[in-house]
């Protein structure tokens, strides 16, 4: 069915029809019928695709990843698509309305998005609110937080202090973005010293309450293998609960349209010219570093931490991939939106049958 509608989907501008698609998602799961009609049609209950990690029971390892939603609008109606968790996010302190449109843009030839959106979302307050009146019926909610455009590298620990501390009672786990490409200069507060400084005050601070949420930290793709390393370093260091591998990249390498061709004319022009768009690159492309991503991290730390494996997730075959580097779970984004609604059912029925 879905890939009957995805060339209709496709003729709209990205975030337009992800919207549209959404508010009636929204609309119809108001009928109860139809809510447990998709349930029951895209959820695969089974003991043995249970997980537990990072202190956490996961009904299946096959998660949303941050970005889709942003504001926590639409928790329960995506939960109806089978995903053992999802996080919201990436959400700053303050409403921001991101990077100017247009600013997501389609691959279809290499099953790929590009994005600039800038952490465009309606502020933590709004987030948190959703989220204490949510029916959760035992999924688990991550919450992705980050820095608002106009905050300075040298106050962002502020900003995170204010996401984690509002997002607390409302989330079973935190992911730390320093690693989008679309706000100027978050990648920087990736290097060590920053980001130790950055991880440590949080986890001083959950510390201190009463039980403690884990802390990920996500990290872009593009890093050395010395970034790596340090990665490493401190996420034994600050004894944060893992790593989500990987964010979106800024390499435009392996694309079937070539960056560096000249332009041209008609269709082919079009195309030359998405893939030149700023932004992060997310997809197929991405599959192969994500999983390199994972797999250096996992035996360089001997295993001492959980990774969320996320990057290029389009198959059953590529979750098993994910796993087999080191994965403990794994997220879906742009699968999610080339592969359709399905994408997580045919994943649990293949970990499955294995």
């Amino acid at each position: 069915m879905y890939n009957l509608l995805k060339p209709l989907l496709f003729k709209f501008d990205p975030e337009k029809i992800h919207y549209a698609v959404t508010s009636g998602l929204k609309r119809a799961h108001r009928v109860k019928l139809i809510a447990k009609l998709l349930k029951s049609s895209f959820t695969v209950k089974d003991s043995r695709l249970e997980r537990e990690v990072f202190g956490l029971k996961f009904s299946n390892p096959v998660g949303l990843a941050a970005g889709f939603d942003k504001n926590a609008e639409w928790v329960e109606e995506l939960a109806n698509f089978g995903f053992g968790f999802i996080e919201i996010g990436t959400v700053t302190p303050l409403p921001q309305p991101g990077n100017e449109k247009p600013r997501m843009f389609r691959l279809p030839a290499d099953e790929a998005l590009i994005n600039r959106m800038g952490f465009n979302n309606q502020g933590v307050d709004v987030a948190a609110q959703r989220l204490k009146h949510l029916k959760r019926n035992g999924l688990i909610i991550g919450g992705n937080i980050g820095k608002n455009k106009n905050t300075p590298n040298e106050d962002a620990t502020s900003d995170y202090i204010k996401c984690f501390d509002r997002l607390f009672d409302v989330v079973d786990y935190f992911v730390v973005n320093v690693s989008s490409p679309n706000t100027p200069g978050l990648r920087e507060l990736q290097d060590k010293e920053p980001l130790k400084e950055l991880l440590q005050t949080l986890q001083n601070r959950n510390k201190k309450n009463d039980i403690s949420r884990p802390i990920l930290l996500k990290i872009a793709p593009d890093l050395t293998n010395e970034q790596l390393d340090d990665i490493v370093e401190i996420v034994l260091e600050t004894k944060i609960a893992g790593v989500v591998a990987t964010n979106t990249t800024i390499s435009r390498e392996g694309l079937k349209m070539a960056f560096d061709s000249p332009p041209v004319v008609g269709q082919a022009a079009q195309a030359d010219n998405v893939v030149r768009q700023a932004g992060g690159l997310s997809g197929k492309p991405l599959a192969k570093r994500s999983t390199e991503v994972i797999a250096y991290l996992s035996e360089k730390s001997n295993k001492a931490f959980p990774i969320i494996g996320v990057g290029g997730i389009h198959s059953p075959e590529d979750v098993i991939e994910k796993l087999n580097a080191g994965a403990a779970l794994v997220q879906v984004y742009t699968g999610f939106i080339y592969e359709g609604p399905g994408i997580v059912k045919r994943i649990c029925s293949k970990l499955l049958s294995r």
